[in-house]
């Protein structure tokens, strides 16, 4: 689990049953951004990694990810 997602809630929950100060709103709001920072990198990350084929079993895999591939390919290598 993401480990601000319970911060996040305990605003939320706050928000509904009290109202929130000026510094919890912007709190919330920079948590809420933080975790779609998160979000959006596992999902590039999970994409990054598919190869799509078709029913043939063809690879029709767009070049712009094939690229971003390599590219992930040769990042990964120069960090280890």
């Amino acid at each position: 689990m993401i480990p601000i997602l319970k911060r996040i809630n305990i605003l939320a929950k706050k928000q509904r049953e009290d109202g929130l100060t000026q510094n919890e709103k912007e709190e919330q709001q920079q948590l809420r951004q933080e975790y779609l920072k998160i979000i959006r990198g596992q999902v590039l990350h999970t994409f990054s990694g598919l190869t799509i084929l078709d029913p043939l079993g063809n690879d029709v895999t767009p070049e712009k990810l094939k690229i971003a591939q390599q590219n992930q390919m040769f990042n990964t290598k120069d960090e280890v």
